[in-house]
């Protein structure tokens, strides 16, 4: 039988780098494409070479339509995801986001690709009243430019798939953690604590409450719905079914690294503009396809400090 071909963008990041191995594994060959502005070569070095190609690629700015031929699924992960400075530099999540996207869908119909799998999140929801929140719930105002562009790639994926007969998949992420892990909450508290362990300055009250998935739970989440659902449009939502807040997971990266900084609260119940104080998602979907998250949300914070104490490379890039 011959290997299905996929194309991974963003193939070089946290979560794409480890969607590109667990796909290797599956007997695909894949083509990964990525410019490297937040992605890592180093995240792909022990993978098959015989299944995988790697492409530096600015899929907002190059011709990209030489890597799109005798493809069967494509996995778009690619995104600007810098939720909190996205009111500072605003035409970003605009292009990196929607833009690249439209540009993407566009190489599903001159190649004739019928299965799209997109990253979205749990940032399109809002502020939403709703907890937990389910994917039909009532239409959520947006409070970020970052959701806001995510939504919008959303509602032409759907567009696309009813105007040319695409089967698409919308993943609704929670906050991601574990090894690679290379931005957020976990990683600025790490490196503000190699710099002063005495202090530790955190935005917000402490109280704001989030939900976590470890990454190796989410590249099954995705792939078990993959192969489950089978409508033209499937939205799931990827999450747990616990939730902790900003103070415990403190208390954990500190017990972890044996540390008892003193805490500076700026105060108020969100860190930044567009910093959701309550994400907590409904998961009955996609556990309807007999998937459930091996890890708890303290084993997935406990995991991802172990990684970036293991590789202080990465604390310096940033």
């Amino acid at each position: 039988m011959s290997k299905k071909t996929a194309i991974v963008t963003g193939c070089a990041g946290f979560i794409g780098s480890h969607l590109v191995e667990f796909l290797v594994k599956k007997n695909y060959n894949v083509i990964g494409l990525d410019n490297l502005s937040t992605g890592y070569k180093k995240f792909l070095q022990n993978i098959d070479r015989n299944s995988f190609k790697f492409h530096k690629v600015d899929l907002l700015k190059d011709n990209i339509d030489k890597y799109f031929k005798n493809v069967s699924e494509i996995f778009h992960l690619s995104a600007n995801a810098d939720v909190r400075y996205g009111i500072k530099y605003r035409n970003k999540d605009l292009q990196q986001n929607t833009i690249v996207t439209h540009k993407i869908l566009e190489q599903c119909v001159k190649n004739k690709i019928k299965k799209f799998i997109f990253s979205s999140t749990g940032s399109i929801y809002g502020e939403s009243k709703e907890i937990p929140t389910k994917e039909n719930c009532a239409f959520p105002i947006q409070t970020s430019l970052y959701g806001a562009s995510k939504l919008s790639a959303e509602a032409l994926i759907s567009a696309y798939a009813e105007a040319f007969d695409l089967k698409c998949y919308i993943f609704r992420f929670v906050s991601i953690l574990g090894p690679r892990y290379s931005h957020g909450h976990v990683f600025d508290f790490i490196k503000k604590l190699k710099q002063n362990p005495k202090k530790l300055n955190v935005l917000g009250n402490g109280n704001q409450k989030k939900s976590y998935l470890h990454v190796i739970d989410c590249i099954e989440a995705i792939w078990k719905s993959k192969n489950f659902f089978q409508k033209k449009v499937n939205i799931i939502n990827l999450g747990t079914n616990e939730y902790i807040t900003v103070k415990k997971s403190i208390r954990i990266i500190t017990k972890k690294l044996r540390l008892k900084p003193k805490l500076f609260f700026s105060g108020g119940k969100r860190g930044w503009i567009g910093d959701n104080p309550f994400i907590f998602l409904d998961t009955k979907k996609v556990k309807s396809t007999g998937w459930k998250p091996n890890l708890t949300i303290e084993k997935s914070v406990e995991n991802t400090v172990e990684y970036l104490i293991s590789n202080k490379w990465i604390l310096k890039k940033k």
